[in-house]
This record gives C-alpha cells, sequence and structure tokens, in this order.
C-alpha cells in the first residue's frame, strides 16, 4: 500500500488504514435469479491492491447532537485514477462492520470483489474507486477507540452518539482532500445503502448516480427493535463498564452475543434449516445444536476484531435512520434528489430489509427495482454480489465497451 500523495487541499495523511478484517416515471421490478452466476491514484493493473489508502484527516466536525469533533479522521483505500475535471469518482460504502478495504486480491480479498475491478461492473480501470470506513468504525476511521485531544486518552463510553448524516458531512470534508469534485455514483448496501441514500438527498448535486441495497428509506420498528436488544445485551455484559471496559478485557460475551442475534437476521430461515436443521452438534463432548455453534463461531469471530462501542454507536446511527426526518418526510426529503439516477435492489430472502421496503422506495423515487434470488437472505448483498453486476453495470453505463 502506498500513502496518498495528491491531496490538493491542506490535509494530514496518515498511515493506511485497512484492518484485515432515471428519476422520473414508473418504477420497474426485475427478478435475478443465480442461472450461472494522471491525477490521484493509478491503474488497477494488479487486480486487487489499493493504488492509495491512508487516514486523512479531514478538520472539525459539529454534530447533529450539538457535540464537536475535533480532527476527525477517515481511513479510505482507493483503486485506478481521478480524471482532470474530478469526475469520474465512486463512493463505495460499508455495512455495519465493515472497514475500507471493499476490493482485493488472493489472500487479501475485499468484501465487494465480485462488482469492483478491472473489467467488473465498478470497473477500475474507469472509474477512481474510493472505499472509507464509516465515523464512529473501529477501522482506522474517529471512533471510540480513537484518542480524545481533550484528554489524550480514548474517548471509549465518551465518544458522541453521531448520525449517518453526520458521517456523510465527514465524508464531504474527504471528498475535497481527495480532488473529488463529484461522484459518478454513490454505491452501498445495508447501512451503507442508507448512508449511500443519505449522500443523495443531502448532496445531490454532487452525486450522478446512487445505488441502495438491501437497505430501506427509514428503519422500521422491527429494525429499531433488533438493534436495540444488541445494546441492551453489550451493556449488560458485566465488563462492559458502562463502555469504559479495558482493553485486556472488553465485553466479548455482550458483543458475541449481539452479534449472534443480528446474525439470525442476517441470514434466511430456509437457509438455516438446509444447513442445520435439527442437527446436533458433532464432536466429543459436544452438547446442543450445530445451529447454537455455528451462531456462537459468528460471534467470536466478531469480537476479536470490532470494537463494542463502535457496535453501539453505528447500530444506534442506523436504528435513527430516516432519510425524512427535519425535511418534511421521505417523499419531500426523496424530492430533493430528482436529479440523481437510482437504483433500488433488495434480496428475495431477506427478512430484516423487506423487499416489500424496497419496492416502497423505487416507487417513491420513480426509479428502477431489481430483488436478486438468492438463498442467504440479507447477506446476499455480499455473498451473492455478483447477481447486482447486470443492475450496477446498467447504472453506471459499463455494460458496453470503453
Amino acid at each position: 500500500m502506498t500513502l496518498s500523495q495528491h491531496t490538493p487541499s491542506p490535509a494530514r495523511t496518515q498511515s493506511p488504514a485497512h484492518a484485515p478484517s432515471t428519476p422520473s416515471g414508473a418504477a420497474s421490478s426485475q427478478a435475478l435469479r443465480p442461472d450461472g452466476a494522471a491525477s490521484p491514484g493509478g491503474p488497477d493493473r494488479d487486480g486487487g491492491a489499493p493504488t492509495a489508502a491512508g487516514v486523512t484527516v479531514v478538520g472539525p466536525l459539529d454534530l447533529e447532537s450539538g457535540e464537536r469533533l475535533e480532527d476527525v479522521s477517515l481511513a479510505w483505500e482507493s483503486w485506478g485514477t481521478l480524471d482532470a475535471r474530478g469526475q469520474n469518482a465512486v463512493l463505495v460504502l460499508h455495512a455495519l462492520t465493515g472497514d475500507a478495504h471493499a476490493h482485493g486480491a488472493g489472500a487479501d480479498p475485499g468484501w465487494w470483489d465480485a462488482l469492483i475491478g478491472p473489467g467488473r461492473a465498478v470497473d477500475t480501470t474507469r472509474f477512481f474507486v474510493v472505499a472509507v470506513n464509516v465515523l464512529g468504525g473501529c477501522a482506522g476511521s474517529t471512533g471510540p477507540t480513537s484518542l480524545n485531544p481533550r484528554t489524550g486518552r480514548p474517548y471509549a463510553g465518551a465518544f458522541p452518539a453521531v448520525t449517518l448524516r453526520d458521517g456523510v458531512r465527514a465524508e464531504r470534508l474527504l471528498m475535497e482532500r481527495l480532488g473529488v469534485a463529484r461522484w459518478a455514483a454513490v454505491l452501498g448496501g445495508s447501512l451503507g445503502g442508507a448512508r449511500a441514500l443519505e449522500w443523495a438527498v443531502t448532496f445531490p448535486g454532487l452525486v450522478d448516480a446512487c445505488a441502495v441495497i438491501a437497505s430501506t428509506a427509514a428503519s422500521s420498528a422491527e429494525q429499531i427493535g433488533l438493534g436495540a436488544v444488541q445494546c441492551d445485551v453489550i451493556r449488560a455484559d458485566p465488563d462492559f463498564r458502562g463502555g469504559f471496559y479495558s482493553r485486556e478485557r472488553p465485553p466479548v460475551q455482550g458483543l458475541s452475543l449481539a452479534r449472534q442475534i443480528a446474525h439470525v437476521s442476517y441470514r434466511s430461515e430456509a437457509e438455516l434449516e438446509a444447513r442445520f436443521s435439527r442437527c446436533p452438534q458433532e464432536g466429543d463432548g459436544a452438547e446442543g445444536f450445530a445451529i447454537e455453534s455455528y451462531l456462537r463461531h459468528q460471534g467470536a469471530k466478531l469480537s476479536r476484531r470490532f470494537d463494542a462501542n463502535s457496535y453501539l454507536r453505528l447500530t444506534q446511527a442506523l436504528m435513527g435512520h430516516d432519510v425524512g426526518r427535519g425535511r418534511g418526510g421521505v417523499k419531500a426529503a426523496l424530492a430533493r434528489a430528482a436529479g440523481v439516477r437510482f437504483l433500488v435492489a433488495s434480496v428475495d430472502t431477506d427478512r430484516l430489509y423487506l423487499p416489500a421496503q424496497s419496492e416502497r422506495l423505487a416507487r417513491a423515487l420513480g426509479a428502477p427495482h431489481v430483488s436478486i434470488s438468492a438463498p442467504n437472505g440479507h447477506d446476499a448483498f455480499l455473498t451473492h454480489a455478483a447477481l447486482l453486476e447486470g443492475p450496477v453495470r446498467g447504472l453506471l453505463g459499463t455494460d458496453s465497451a470503453m
């Protein structure tokens, strides 16, 4: 990885951040099935390694809560070359526990490799592709694990509440530092889809196209309820200590349980039944059902790589997602983005972000709605991302040779 050397306006860039870990007209709906399945940066010749990456200080940020964060930093990775006008950039936004490593190769894969790369839907030989770790995260961007400049210690439980709009405004500052004049597209799934929609509504003059995948215009009561329970189990862990836990003894059990609850909602009932049914856990001394072991494994994996306070803050931000808040409602808010081309996509087996919610959003936007058919539920926007290639190519105009 190389550090960025191309910021046209003053910015402090630190070490690389990768932590392994038509607006009018009637909406249309399409079902896709797995039938077969010299500017910033430089050409993405190796098919994976970022052409630039860093942690850039974008400046102070006044939050919607009224609090202020000083010296906000955002971790990012990029692939491809920014054109002379700064208008061929694509912003890719990750889900709840993701990071900026959207594209990789070999032993270091990215989380959206099926869509990003040379010759793919988000073609890195044509576009300057940027992925950013969300504000409040724990993969390089300012969040609870960052040092509070006022105390010299990590924010921990004192990190203020942030909203998705706060994150979008921070990313707007990074956009300036990178020399991007406008986004050819902003794409994201799940929490990333909500962030993408906020980008299009908050800064419609800076976004040409937007893909909202496996997400919605506003979090529903059920989605809020699922998030609230996850937050409660983290807080109930004795090691949480009001968010001021030690590095040596974080609230592993609470974070693991939160992830297990979430993971059930990320997969479909049919998939879990087909994989596990009522099968007992195998192995010497094993007790219980195989599904229990699977969920505990998922919880343990996340607790080893993610911070509990970040999980809380980002879950709360997603619970508060409502693109119509303070804008006269969803319909009025979406009207602000009348000049943006939209794609709305859902997964037919998603029981967290229901396809009907995506259909309503598409109708409100007068945009196409695509339903991909995959057994994995909500997670299919990652596990079956290749099914999104055609629709994303259509949105970006990469469905024909350049």
